[in-house]
């Protein structure tokens, strides 16, 4: 009897310990997902990015500026349209804020014009910039990057004006850097 009542209680504790491993699995799966999820979900929120205080000026000139970053959100375009941060990078940058190993203000990122052909059409915006004789879209420089003029979260600046003046130039809203 003794014999059978050891083989009942390994058998117990076997049993138990694949439960609670199961248990402990399942409690893994679950809270990693929802945590992964909820990131998702968040990091998909302009707002979320405030969060940090470093980003606070980004999503400032997103949410409220005359700046381009603006435009695009009154076009509908949030932060992850561009910035298209993997999951890995998202908890880098989250692990670099916490522990205080980050760069302020931030350097400014160039993203190359493959990325701004993806909603603009460039024979348009030539076409729309053509109404002076100087047209910063179709330049006596060849084709440039967006970047060396247009600028998100910063003032633009008119790299035609170091030696052109051109009567569009005066006609700039306050997203531009006016003069030389």
């Amino acid at each position: 009897m003794e014999s059978e009542s050891l083989k009942k209680k390994g058998f117990r504790e076997r049993f138990l310990q694949k439960k609670i491993l199961l248990i402990l699995l399942v409690l893994v799966v679950v809270v990693g997902g929802g945590g992964y999820a909820a990131m998702e979900v968040a990091s998909g929120n302009p707002a979320f990015c405030a969060n940090c205080h470093n980003m606070q000026p980004y999503y400032d000139s997103w949410s409220n500026s005359n700046l381009l970053a603006k435009k695009h959100a009154d076009a509908k375009v949030n932060c992850h349209d561009c910035h298209e941060p993997s999951f890995s990078q998202q908890a880098e940058e989250g692990f670099k804020y916490v522990t205080g190993d980050f760069e302020e203000p931030m350097q400014q990122q160039k993203f190359p014009k493959e990325m701004c052909l993806k909603c603009h059409d460039y024979e348009k915006v030539k076409a729309k910039t053509s109404s002076d004789k100087y047209n910063p879209h179709d330049s006596h420089n060849g084709e440039q990057e967006c970047y060396t003029c247009h600028s998100m979260h910063r003032q633009s600046t008119v790299q035609c004006a170091q030696c052109h003046s051109a009567a569009w130039m005066k006609n700039l809203d306050g997203s531009w850097k006016k003069g030389k």
